[in-house]
């Protein structure tokens, strides 16, 4: 698909979504995120009008008539947000880096829910004399990690649990984020290769950026205040 019928695409799904909402929706995920996004969104003017872990919904009000909230898996923010279906979302630069996110603008590092992406293995073993098998949900992550170490690898597709995979066999190493070290240590693993600081990352369509500027503006402002003021 050439890049003008792709824009056209989005054009169009996004005039879908204004028929129906013609503020901003924001795409977020569960968990860590989720609830060190909520108080930059606080400082915004906004506030979730519903709890997310007590309800079933996929799409929240919010206090600000002009943002709601949908609730997605990690991975599909950044897919919500390059088409037009979201028009900003909140991301991990691991999940960036893995799937990828054409069309859209990375305007801020939020600083939040920071940790590593790293490589672990068996504490103390010594890694085998051939072609290494890796288990990771972090598929091209790794690939391209251990190319740019002049290594060909073995990539095994996980998608939880990567820590039982060097215990079994299944691996000789993992790719995985890396916070406390905690789950790794009681697993009977250690971290070795740092891949990259992770943290969460302010995304936005492109065609949003443009159309809906004057409805983001403040938000961004007022996030840009929230970053300065914890650095």
């Amino acid at each position: 698909m050439t890049g003008n019928n792709q824009k056209q695409q989005d054009n169009a799904l996004l005039n879908e979504v204004d028929n129906e909402f013609n503020g901003l929706t924001l795409a977020l995920s569960k968990g860590r995120i989720l609830d060190e996004t909520m108080p930059l969104l606080q400082a915004a003017g906004v506030d979730l009008l519903e709890d997310p872990s007590a309800s079933r919904k996929l799409i929240f009000p919010t206090t600000h008539p002009n943002v709601r909230v949908l609730i997605l898996r990690a991975s599909d923010v950044p897919t919500y947000v390059e088409h037009g279906a979201a028009d900003f979302g909140v991301a991990g630069k691991d999940v960036l880096l893995e799937h990828g996110a054409n069309h859209v603008y990375e305007l801020l590092d939020l600083r939040i829910a920071q940790c590593k992406l790293m490589t672990a293995g068996v504490k103390g073993a010594t890694l085998p004399n051939r072609r290494l098998r890796i288990a990771t949900k972090y598929v091209n992550v790794a690939r391209a990690y251990f190319a740019s170490q002049g290594q060909q690898v073995d990539v095994i597709k996980l998608y939880g649990s990567m820590e039982l995979a060097p215990l079994v066999g299944l691996g000789d190493l993992i790719v995985d984020v890396v916070d406390t070290g905690n789950t790794l240590i009681a697993n009977g693993l250690e971290p070795r290769d740092h891949i990259c600081d992770v943290s969460s990352r302010l995304i936005v369509n492109q065609v949003s950026y443009k159309r809906k500027f004057a409805l983001l503006e403040p938000i961004l402002d007022s996030f840009k205040e929230s970053i300065k003021a914890t650095s």
